[in-house]
C-alpha cells in the first residue's frame, strides 16, 4: 500500500538528518590529528661525560628528537657521569636496571670482551668512520653486535649506535713527536683495543675517562694522552698542560655512541616507542655530525689563535707503526672464533665500500690547496 505525503516527508527528514550527522562524523574523523595513544614514558639516562662534555650535548640532541617524534609521550631524563654511577660503569648499570639507559662508547666496556672494540675503535682497513656505521646497519654489525652482547655476554641491553666520529687525534704530547721511536717508553692514556695497538709500538698505556686525564697527567701517572677531538680536548684543559696537538691517527678512526637500554623496560614499551628510540638514534646521526663540524673546526682555530697551541699532521711514519701494530695485535686476537668473524665481515665490507669510495671521491685536499694555498703543508 502506498505511503502517505506526510509519511514520505517524515521518512525523507530523518534520511536526511542522520545522512547529516553521518557526514558530520566522518568529517570530524578526517579532521582529527591522530594523536598517539601510548602510555607517556619517562627513562633515566646516564652518559659517559660530564655535564659540560659536547658529548653531553650530543646525547640531548638524541633525547630531544625522542621527545619530538613522541609527541612529548617519551621522554629522557639525562644526567650526566657520576650523577648515578662511574662513567665506565654505565652498561653494568644498564643490565642490573639501575638505569634504564646510558649513553657511552663500547671501547669502555671492552675489557669484558674485546669484540667489543670493533663496534667503535677497531683496525682500519681503509673504511672511515661513516662506512663502518653504514657496516653496522647493512653489512651485518647490528647482528654481529647483538650476538655478542646478548648470547656471549649474557646482558639484558639492546643497543643502538649514532655519529661516524670524526679520526680521532694521536694527541697531546710535551714536544713535537715525529717517530715511533720518539714514543717509546712513553706513559699514555687511550682506551679500548688502541691501548693493545699503542702498547705494541712500545708506550705505557693507561685507560681513563677523560675527566681523570688532566689530574693523571698532573700526579705523573701519564705523559700524553689522546681522547677525542678539538672541543672535548680544550673543554677538559689539554692547552693547559700541553702545547703539541698532533692529528691523525690510525688508533681510533671509526667510533660512534653507542645508545643502549635496559632489555627488560624496552620490551616493555609499545612497538611505536620503540621504533621511535632506534629511529631517532638514525636521526641524531646528522644532528651530532654537524654540531661536530661547527664545534670542532671552530676549536681547533681557537686553540691554534687564542692558546698558541702547536698542531701537526701526524707523521705518515708513525701511522705505518700503527698499521704494522694493528697487525700483530690482530694475529692473536682473531684465534678467538667471534673476534674472527667480525674482523672477516668487516674487511669484506671495507674490500668493497672503500674501494668504491676511494675510486670516485674527489681529490679535497688538492682543491682546498687551490683555494686557500699555504693553509696546509703536508
Amino acid at each position: 500500500m502506498e505511503k502517505s505525503s506526510k509519511t514520505k516527508n517524515v521518512s525523507r527528514r530523518k534520511l536526511l538528518t542522520g545522512g547529516a550527522v553521518a557526514a558530520g562524523a566522518a568529517a570530524g574523523a578526517i579532521a582529527m590529528p591522530q594523536v598517539s595513544r601510548a602510555q607517556t614514558v619517562t627513562l633515566k639516562m646516564q652518559g659517559s661525560w660530564g655535564a659540560a662534555s659536547i658529548f653531553s650535548d650530543m646525547a640531548k640532541q638524541y633525547t630531544e628528537r625522542v621527545d619530538k617524534m613522541s609527541g612529548g609521550r617519551l621522554k629522557i631524563d639525562y644526567l650526566p657521569a657520576g650523577a648515578v654511577v662511574k662513567a665506565f660503569q654505565v652498561q653494568d648499570a644498564c643490565h642490573d636496571g639501575i638505569l634504564d639507559a646510558a649513553h657511552t662508547v663500547t671501547a669502555y666496556w671492552y675489557g669484558k670482551n674485546k669484540s667489543a672494540s670493533l663496534f667503535g675503535t677497531g683496525p682500519v682497513f681503509g673504511a672511515n668512520a661513516s662506512q663502518i656505521l653504514a657496516w653496522i646497519h647493512y653489512g651485518g654489525g647490528k647482528e654481529l653486535y647483538q650476538e655478542l652482547v646478548q648470547d656471549i655476554l649474557k646482558l639484558d641491553l639492546v643497543g643502538f649506535f649514532a655519529m661516524p666520529m670524526p679520526t680521532q687525534p694521536l694527541g697531546w704530547f710535551k714536544r713535537h713527536v715525529k717517530s715511533a721511536d720518539e714514543m717509546q717508553g712513553l706513559k699514555y692514556r687511550t682506551v679500548g683495543l688502541a691501548t693493545d695497538i699503542m702498547q705494541g709500538m712500545g708506550l705505557r698505556v693507561t685507560q681513563l675517562p677523560g675527566g681523570e686525564i688532566v689530574p693523571a697527567l698532573e700526579r705523573g701517572v701519564i705523559e700524553a694522552f689522546e681522547f677525542n677531538n678539538p672541543t672535548a680536548d680544550s673543554q677538559f684543559g689539554a692547552q693547559d698542560v700541553s702545547k703539541h696537538y698532533h692529528m691523525g691517527s690510525y688508533h681510533q678512526a671509526a667510533e660512534f655512541f653507542e645508545i643502549i637500554f635496559n632489555k627488560r623496560r624496552f620490551d616493555s614499551l609499545p612497538d611505536e616507542q620503540k621504533a621511535i628510540l632506534e629511529y631517532a638514534a638514525e636521526a641524531t646521526n646528522t644532528a651530532n655530525y654537524g654540531l661536530a663540524m661547527d664545534t670542532y673546526s671552530k676549536d681547533l682555530q681557537k686553540l691554534i689563535n687564542e692558546d698558541g697551541v702547536n698542531v701537526y699532521r701526524t707523521d705518515t711514519s708513525i701511522m705505518q707503526a700503527q698499521l704494522d701494530s694493528w697487525d700483530k695485535v690482530l694475529e692473536g686476537l682473531v684465534e678467538d672464533p667471534f673476534f674472527k668473524k667480525v674482523v672477516d665481515s668487516q674487511k669484506a665490507w671495507a674490500e668493497r665500500v672503500a674501494f668504491y669510495d676511494l675510486m670516485n671521491s674527489a681529490d679535497y685536499k688538492l682543491a682546498y690547496q687551490h683555494y686557500f694555498p699555504g693553509k696546509i703543508d703536508f
